[in-house]
């Protein structure tokens, strides 16, 4: 099981939320939202809601809120294909990973950004499946390559054929939705060990400011409908689609999230759902989006607690850069946001891993980087252990004043656990790291990335499901050997798309 526990970070008061849930309350009931799938519709107005069909307008009344908020599970369990990449989200307990969807990659050989293929869905894969500190893989990235109706499919088959950590990601098409989910239950042996264990999820979108779009509210519920987890993420840009205060983003995220918790809880009552937030901040200057803004961070954070108060485990954004490269800038934007929404008890930070240039590029080095990065902030979350054996007291009566602690073997003890030992930072003297030949982390972390890509081997799925599912998907041309699987498919297309989440 991955993940801490954590909450010592709290941007808001216990009034300060209080005022936020009474605002957010108020917003689903005036002006309400837009709701432009008719399903939908007319499940809210079965249930109560007040619908304006005109206008299609929908007032979310607070008894209707609150008996979904009650319904949804306060604990889901994202499983992976082993156990041991389990991710308990509950509480403040924290973890992080990859995010979705960007349309170009930073190729570790040029040093140029060119468009992403399913090859690099396969390495990206197999990269976090050998990174401890990055606890799940979202799919990261839309494959050029694929062609339009196969890459729900194909996005999902490659990423658990190379990684056992658990994968979450966009979809397209209901008809992705189902063959995706048809697709894992092969993989786990049947659709009950699926429901029981599931190693995927999905995420969809509410559109800023309050908007159930026709496509992404028919997928919520058909995600929903499966009793697959699933997570509705806001994302409202403060000063563009939200207003430019913080806490009046965190407002209008609070209740677009919450309107997509009352969806998902009128499709399917009790299907695991997972409170979403993506909000950042607008460049007042440029008018560009931010992904690497400290604003950011602080809405994010102030977003797991308004989940924390509902009791309902949260899907929050961090570890982004506006960057174009893995340099200071990145450094320093991805280290703010992802230790404050840790330490503020987030259940699943996305986007912590991999990502540049305003949330739009995908690197291999960045993606070892953060690595470390995520190793850091989790070592701020586990804190300090203050046991009797921890505060050392005999151990310090009997070393004495003037004494040393090196030969003790409570230092034994404790050298290897106590402190993060890092893979990728360097701490050698510069007499030693000019012999290695003076390298900075960005190069150090790309020799990394190249080694576990030539060394590490997923564990594989075995070649009896591969078969039954290369006999109902021809399209993902799986090709099952010794090495493991491959992909044939070199098809492009033509057509832009990408999860916006």
């Amino acid at each position: 099981m991955r993940g801490l526990e954590a909450g010592q970070y709290r941007p808001l008061t216990e009034s300060d939320i209080h005022s936020i849930n009474e605002t957010s309350i108020d917003i689903l009931q005036e002006p309400g939202v837009q709701c432009n799938n008719i399903r939908a519709l007319d499940m809210f107005e079965k249930n109560g809601a007040v619908v304006d069909r005109e206008t299609k307008k929908v007032r979310i009344p607070r008894g209707m809120l609150e008996d979904a908020i009650a319904s949804a599970p306060s604990r889901v369990t994202l499983c992976g294909r082993n156990d041991k990449d389990d991710l308990l989200l509950e509480g403040k307990r924290t973890h992080l990973g990859t995010g979705g969807t960007v349309l170009n990659v930073l190729d570790m050989e040029t040093g140029k950004r060119r468009q992403t293929v399913i090859e690099d869905m396969k390495n990206f894969a197999r990269l976090v499946d050998a990174l401890d500190n990055v606890h799940f893989f979202m799919l990261p990235l839309y494959p050029n390559d694929i062609d339009v109706e196969d890459v729900d499919v194909n996005r999902f088959w490659w990423a658990m054929a190379n990684t056992t950590k658990h994968v979450m990601g966009g979809v397209y098409t209901i008809d992705g939705v189902r063959n995706v989910i048809n697709i894992a239950e092969h993989v786990a042996g049947s659709a009950n060990k699926l429901r029981e264990r599931p190693f995927i999820s999905m995420v969809t979108c509410m559109m800023s400011p309050l908007i159930i779009d026709d496509t992404y509210g028919g997928l919520l519920m058909e995600v929903a409908s499966h009793g697959i987890p699933v997570v509705c993420p806001a994302e409202p840009l403060a000063g563009a689609t939200g207003p430019i205060t913080l806490a009046g983003t965190v407002a209008v995220s609070n209740a677009e999230s919450l309107a997509g918790v009352v969806l998902a809880q009128l499709t399917n009552r009790g299907t695991p759902t997972i409170y979403g937030t993506v909000a950042t901040t607008m460049d007042m200057k440029s008018g560009y989006y931010l992904s690497g803004s400290i604003e950011s961070g602080l809405i994010n954070a102030a977003c797991a607690q308004m989940a924390q108060f509902y009791q309902l485990p949260v899907y929050a954004t961090a570890g982004m850069s506006d960057s174009k490269l893995p340099d200071i800038q990145a450094g320093y934007e991805k280290m703010a946001t992802n230790i404050i929404t840790a330490l503020a008890g987030a259940n699943y930070i996305h986007d912590a891993a991999g990502f540049l240039e305003f949330c739009t590029t995908i690197s291999y080095e960045q993606m070892v980087i953060d690595d470390e990065i995520i190793g850091i902030c989790m070592r701020a979350v586990k804190g300090i252990d203050t046991s009797l054996d921890s505060l050392a007291r005999d151990v310090i009566k009997s070393v004495g004043a003037g004494g040393n602690f090196l030969t003790s073997t409570h230092t034994m003890k404790y050298c290897r656990s106590e402190f993060l030992n890092l893979s990728l930072g360097d701490r050698k003297s510069r007499k030693r790291w000019e012999k290695d030949g003076a390298k900075d982390c960005a190069e150090r972390a790309k020799e990394k990335a190249r080694r576990i890509l030539a060394e590490h081997s997923p564990e594989p799925i075995p070649s009896e499901i591969l078969e039954n599912i290369r006999s109902v998907y021809p399209q993902l041309n799986i090709q099952y050997s010794s090495g493991g699987v491959q992909s044939l498919n070199n098809r492009r297309i033509n057509k832009r798309q990408q999860d916006g989440c």
